[in-house]
Order: C-alpha cells, then sequence, then structure tokens
C-alpha cells in the first residue's frame, strides 16, 4: 500500500497558490469579509506562513486584483476578424463572464475595497481601462484618435463598467440583454459625436460600411426606423 507524498511548494508557487485562493475568496465575498484566517485555512497552512509571503493582507489582495486586472483586460482581446460590432459582443460576452464569476472582486477592483487609496490599487484599474482603450482602437484602425473618438471610446468603457456593477447589485437585467445594449451603446455614442464633427462623420462611415444586415449595428438602426404598433 503506497501513500501520497504531500509536495512541499517552492515560494513561488506557494505565493501563486495564495493569489488563487484569495481570488476565489474576493470572487464570491467582498474581501473587506476575508480574513487572513480564512485564506490559511484553504491554503492548508498557518496563519504565520501566509505572512511569510505576504506583509500584510493589503499586499495579498492587491496581488490578487493584479490577477483579476490581467485577466479583465485580457478579455478584450479579440481577433480582428469578421464584423466590428460582433467583435465587440464577443468581448462584452467575454467581460460579463468575468463579471458574473467574480462579482465582489470585480466590485473591489472598480470601487477600490479596502484598499481605497491605495496608489497600485488605482494603477490596476487604469491598467485595465487603458488595456481596453487600446484594444477598441486597434479594431477602428485607428493609432493616433482625436479627441471625439478618444471621448467616445473611453465614455464607452466607462460606461461598460458602470452597467456591470449596477447589474450586480440584484442581476434584475438579463446580462445578455446588457451586452448587446452596450454594443449598440458604443454605435449611439459614436453616432451622436459624427453630428458634430466630419472627421468622426467620415470615421464612422469607414467603420460601419461593411456591417452586416444581421450585425448588431444595423438590428440597432432597424429599431429606430421601424414604428412600433
Amino acid at each position: 500500500m503506497t501513500t501520497g507524498v504531500r509536495r512541499r511548494l517552492g515560494v513561488e508557487e506557494r505565493r501563486q497558490q495564495l493569489i488563487g485562493v484569495a481570488l476565489e475568496l474576493f470572487s464570491r465575498r467582498s474581501p473587506d469579509e476575508v480574513s487572513i484566517d480564512e485564506i490559511a485555512s484553504v491554503a492548508g497552512i498557518s496563519r504565520p506562513l501566509v505572512y511569510h509571503y505576504f506583509p500584510g493582507k493589503l499586499s495579498l489582495y492587491e496581488a490578487a486584483l493584479q490577477r483579476a486586472s490581467d485577466d479583465l483586460a485580457a478579455r478584450f482581446v479579440e481577433p480582428h476578424e469578421g464584423p466590428l460590432g460582433e467583435r465587440l459582443l464577443r468581448v462584452m460576452h467575454r467581460y460579463f463572464d468575468f463579471v458574473d464569476e467574480h462579482g465582489p472582486g470585480f466590485s473591489a477592483l472598480m470601487r477600490g475595497g479596502p484598499a481605497v487609496g491605495s496608489s497600485t490599487t488605482n494603477a490596476l484599474v487604469d491598467s485595465v481601462r487603458q488595456a481596453a482603450y487600446v484594444q477598441i482602437l486597434s479594431h477602428l484602425g485607428v493609432t493616433d484618435p482625436p479627441a471625439r473618438l478618444e471621448l467616445v471610446v473611453r465614455s464607452w468603457i466607462s460606461l461598460a463598467e458602470s452597467t456591470a456593477l449596477i447589474w450586480l447589485d440584484g442581476r434584475r437585467i438579463p446580462r445578455d440583454e446588457l451586452e448587446v445594449k452596450l454594443v449598440h451603446d458604443f454605435a449611439a455614442l459614436a453616432t451622436v459625436s459624427a453630428a458634430h464633427d466630419e472627421e468622426m462623420r467620415s470615421l464612422l462611415h469607414r467603420i460601419f460600411k461593411d456591417e452586416p444586415t444581421y450585425g448588431p449595428f444595423t438590428a440597432l438602426a432597424g429599431r429606430l426606423v421601424t414604428p412600433t404598433t
């Protein structure tokens, strides 16, 4: 009869394990409600050993948020294939997958949680927003965006964040409806901006001219021009 031998984890392996445990706990409850003792218990180690790898709960919290922010930023990476509306819809689906799976952690990341005022936490949030901004511009085929386009894209990213946070408070609207709505919101923000600027109008024409009749952008236009009965 053989017995399993518990392998001793190296320093980096143990750190990554603790980050994973913390992130899993933060995904179910607010970080304020998760103690070092609970993290140690789930990880199967002692409380002092947690402090051997992280000087305090804040440092572990920020390490967990770093992993979460990297994951969230990666949700905006999308192959440059197919119509823009469908690409954005896939991005929103992955974005809400993350929100759905890591609700309290997402709220903590965007609202600051116990690390309010932490420059590290603020920098993580900004890095997610900047990664999303760069990805959206790449899909628009723009490297040096005019001021109005920057306003549209950054406003849309903020809208996606606030929509997700509101949705988490009760989930009263189906998430698939919100995913489509946010794609429509992007088109609406761009259209309003184009109404005031020729450069944006030309850009919008280039972006939308190849959208298929079955795509989310065209579906929005159809709803706006079709009278209701």
